[in-house]
């Protein structure tokens, strides 16, 4: 498995602080590190993190997601929304943090946090 090592520039240190700020508000959520990348998990679940593999692009988060929502949402915003064949057999989605309003990310959050939840 290649991983990318993490760099954050000023805008995606932003970026992952407005995360940072909307996750750690949902129930017991529990920050920590991936390979030296912000992640958050519920009990030992992974909720999300910062995608760190070589396919992923600078900037995006992966957040775990039903499959259905998943095929939702990148039919109908590839702009913001995206997977690439590392991630295909996941039920994740990579979210380009630069592309995403904050209540869109907010609501993003928490269909993840009750599907990790469950």
């Amino acid at each position: 498995m290649t991983k990318r090592t993490p760099s954050v520039s000023s805008g995606a240190e932003s970026s992952f602080a407005q995360v940072r700020a909307l996750i750690t508000t949902l129930p017991n959520v529990v920050e920590g590190t991936i390979h030296g990348a912000p992640s958050w998990k519920v009990g030992r679940k992974l909720l999300a993190c910062q995608a760190i593999h070589n396919s992923a692009e600078p900037d995006s988060l992966l957040i775990k997601i039903p499959n259905a929502e998943r095929s939702q949402l990148l039919g109908s915003n590839p702009a913001t929304f995206y997977i690439t064949d590392h991630y295909q057999n996941d039920p994740v989605i990579l979210v380009r943090l630069s592309k995403i309003e904050r209540n869109a990310l907010q609501a993003l959050l928490e269909i993840a946090w009750r599907f990790v939840s469950e």
